[in-house]
């Protein structure tokens, strides 16, 4: 199964316009604690509710504060096409439960996470992602 077969495709994209305050909001809004940052369709970063937790208040950050001082530019995402197992594998090895998704002009067109791969057929290998996940690592320290 390739990954378009189940990500979600409507979702909310962050912009640099954002402030801490309004992300946290939307994230409210959505019940998500993830949300893609991007400049038109181009993907540039993630911000999550601990990045607004640890990283913004934590570090004395007011909530106009923009996204970008806290979002993780560091992006790492998958491919309309790419297999779930693939996509599995990689989300075990880099310790996360959710992904952007590129299409193949690397434009962001959606978001796979853990439980739709496991919903959608995928338990067994989204079990054994789960158990790479939740081991201890220093790959998402949030340390100052």
């Amino acid at each position: 199964m390739k990954v378009a077969d189940c990500m979600s495709r409507n979702i909310c994209v962050l912009s640099l316009d954002n402030s801490l305050q309004s992300a946290a909001q939307l994230m409210a809004e959505m019940d998500s604690g993830f949300l893609p940052v991007a400049d038109k369709d181009e993907l540039i970063g993630i911000v999550t509710d601990r990045d607004i937790a640890i990283r913004g208040v934590g570090m004395g950050l007011a909530p106009s504060a923009g996204v970008e001082e806290v979002m993780s530019d560091e992006v790492r995402y998958c491919f309309t096409e790419d297999e779930v197992e693939k996509v599995l594998h990689t989300m075990g090895t880099l310790q996360v439960r959710r992904l952007p998704v590129l299409d193949r002009d690397k434009r962001l067109v959606g978001v796979v996470s853990l439980s739709d791969l496991a919903t959608n057929g995928a338990a067994p290998a989204a079990g054994e992602a789960l158990g790479d996940i939740a081991q201890p690592s220093e790959h998402h320290s949030q340390r100052l």
